[in-house]
């Protein structure tokens, strides 16, 4: 009885009127929120993002959760996820030589941002081959490898980077030439990891 009681007093709130997200709810006796004092919120990401935009002032309570994190992207775009790795090195004082962190993570720039210093780091190592990958894109869509600075120079020409919107950009990275292999394919290991808060940070594997 304590526990349907409790269930009872769970309020939700949510940018969809029906679907198994709200059928749920429903079925665990949870009722809609008709203003800000709600529970569990489920919204979508554009929505997450005007919500709890820095300029809005809107902030989670500590009894509040939701279906996104803002500012997810920080780690699931490639090229801010790259800012953020070089922000950890930098703020941690990690040791290049002693702890390399490309041991893991191939040395990487953002175009068109980084061109220059990546044209001098080619230039060091121009047998080399690198990937490119559309930041903000998934399933392989737009990645190909080079090894000429010839197939990206007509990039950098003229002002086509300079006004092109966030999501035109692109990450290269140095290719890894001798990948781990499993029946000669390539391969991608996921690992899922339940972060049920950031401040305290709570995760489970």
């Amino acid at each position: 009885m304590a526990a349907a009681r409790s269930r009872a007093h769970v309020k939700y709130k949510a940018d969809v009127e029906r679907g198994v997200v709200i059928t749920t709810y429903e079925r665990n006796g949870w009722s809609e929120a008709l203003n800000d004092d709600w529970n569990i919120g489920w919204f979508n990401v554009n929505n997450i993002r005007a919500m709890f935009h820095p300029d809005s002032g809107v902030r989670l309570g500590d009894f509040q959760m939701v279906n996104h994190y803002p500012n997810h992207w920080e780690l699931t775009r490639k090229d801010t996820m790259v800012k953020n790795i070089k922000r950890y090195i930098r703020e941690t004082g990690k040791d290049a030589e002693a702890d390399p962190i490309d041991a893991y993570i191939p040395v990487t720039y953002n175009l068109p941002a980084d061109y220059n210093i990546f044209v001098e780091e080619f230039k060091r190592n121009p047998s080399a081959m690198w990937i490119m990958k559309p930041t903000n894109m998934a399933q392989g869509k737009g990645i190909f490898i080079i090894n000429k600075l010839s197939q990206i120079k007509k990039w950098s020409q003229g002002t086509r980077w300079a006004n092109a919107p966030v999501r035109a950009s692109y990450i290269i990275s140095r290719y890894i030439e001798n990948p781990l292999l499993v029946g000669g394919k390539k391969f991608d290991l996921r690992l899922y990891v339940l972060v049920t808060s950031y401040r305290p940070l709570r995760a489970y594997q």
